[in-house]
């Protein structure tokens, strides 16, 4: 690892949480390091005084051409887009654009689980480490939830299993990155704030196998369309999971039960009524799990037990309290129109849903029908309210308020004992919240003083 780092110039750009780690990884293994983020040292001062405190070169407030044109390779953080004009103008020089992903992919040892999805990416990561961990195996997580990979590459050993949650930027500058297991949930529109077209979201989702080889396995949405299409592409054996028929390999409900099946004879593996998530959307990545675990070569009945012991991931569709009758539910994870419809689909009637945040691009319209099936009304919150309202008109009531409590109090004021209030805001939480986990945090906050007050 040093014989390659040591003495190479390296920037990193993009002085995020992995843009951070990555820095300190190179510092450790001897690279001349130099950052770049173009946030003012006014919003990084804890970050700026760990560089200075490891005497790593840095710039804020904008990116210098001396620094780009000086490196031998540059590595890029998520949240910087490709389509940054020196990041465009290094790769046309031939200097290599790399992600942190595909960095710590040249040291990890032991053998990798990735999975991404427009949804329910974490709740998956998570699953599969605890089955795995069930099973007695080495194993740690992280990526995109909890520690960069890169941070993961030091306590990787020959014998380990590291599952990684991987969003679609991190995949963008990826090379040579080869997951043994890779797993595609769903792609559905997303950070069409970002992308110039869905394909090239879709595209971005793709390079989790596209380095695979006939040795590996990736497994897929039989009932996505766009997987179905992309499995085609595949080098690696592909395996499916469906919540609505029998699948020829791979994971599937069917009469109440799920199944693994491969060569042989299929195996149950449990009740779906065993599966301690609600939604039918976590009946999918539960069956991915079990998909994921059983190519490790876990067993059904360990499997089971890892999956009746796993608990609901803070912030996706978290239960946190009940109160005068009403249930609260946290999905501030919820951050596309996909995932809040996913959410209501969990219920059956008596939602009172807060909506609202920064805009990604969405489609607030695919809406309409559900919320009138499910939704008492809409709580409208942040940046978005405007456009979801014009939107949505005429399908629900819709109430405008002006802070996470007040959208609390006043859902609260709108359910009745039975009702559900749902946190499912189908948009970033940026506008008014550090990020979602800020935001569902400051949610049950509110919830939890609703439980002191009641309807008072």
């Amino acid at each position: 690892m040093v014989a390659l780092l040591a003495g190479r110039t390296i920037l990193v750009v993009g002085l995020a949480r992995s843009g951070l780690a990555v820095a300190e990884f190179l510092w450790k293994n001897g690279a001349q390091t130099a950052v770049s983020d173009n946030r003012p040292a006014s919003a990084l001062e804890a970050e700026v005084r760990l560089l200075a405190e490891r005497g790593i070169r840095y710039e804020t407030g904008g990116h210098s051409r001396e620094l780009f044109d000086s490196a031998e390779l540059i590595v890029v953080s998520p949240g910087v887009p490709l389509s940054l004009p020196v990041l465009q103008g290094a790769a046309r020089e031939g200097r290599p654009v790399i992600s942190e992903i595909e960095l710590a992919s040249w040291y990890l040892k032991g053998k990798t689980v990735a999975v991404t999805g427009t949804n329910g990416k974490t709740t998956t990561t998570t699953l599969i480490g605890d089955i795995l961990r069930t099973a007695g195996r080495s194993v740690q997580v992280g990526g995109n939830i909890g520690r960069p990979l890169v941070s993961l590459v030091e306590s990787s050993t020959e014998n380990s299993w590291t599952v990684v949650e991987l969003s679609s930027f991190q995949l963008e500058a990826t090379l040579t990155f080869r997951p043994s297991i890779a797993v595609i949930l769903n792609i559905t529109p997303d950070h069409m704030d970002r992308y110039v077209s869905f394909d090239a979201y879709v595209q971005a989702k793709l390079n989790i196998f596209r380095n695979q080889a006939s040795t590996d396995f990736v497994v897929l949405n039989h009932e996505d369309p766009n997987l179905q299409n992309a499995a085609a592409t595949a080098r690696s054996a592909v395996f499916w999971f469906s919540r609505s028929h029998p699948v020829q390999r791979g994971v599937y409900a069917r009469s109440g039960q799920l199944f693994s099946q491969s060569d042989g004879p299929s195996e149950r593996v449990m009740a779906c009524s065993e599966v301690p998530l609600k939604g039918s959307h976590n009946l999918e990545n539960v069956a991915a799990a079990i998909a994921a675990a059983r190519l490790a070569g876990v067993s059904p009945d360990v499997i089971a037990e890892g999956v009746r012991n796993f608990k609901a991931v803070e912030h996706r569709l978290e239960p946190v309290a009940e109160v005068d009758g009403v249930w609260f539910f946290n999905d501030s994870k919820a951050t596309n129109v996909d995932a809040t419809l996913k959410a209501l689909e969990a219920f059956e009637s008596g939602v009172v849903v807060i909506l609202g945040g920064r805009d990604k691009g969405g489609d607030f319209k695919a809406l309409v029908q559900p919320l009138q099936q499910r939704a008492k009304s809409v709580i409208l919150l942040g940046e978005a309210s405007g456009k979801i309202r014009a939107q949505l008109e005429g399908a629900v009531p819709l109430t405008q308020a002006e802070s996470i409590g007040d959208a609390v109090r006043l859902a609260f004021q709108e359910a009745a004992s039975g009702d559900t209030v749902l946190l499912a805001p189908a948009c970033a939480s940026f506008d008014m919240f550090q990020n979602y986990e800020h935001r569902g945090r400051e949610f049950k906050a509110a919830v939890a003083r609703l439980q002191v007050t009641g309807r008072t």
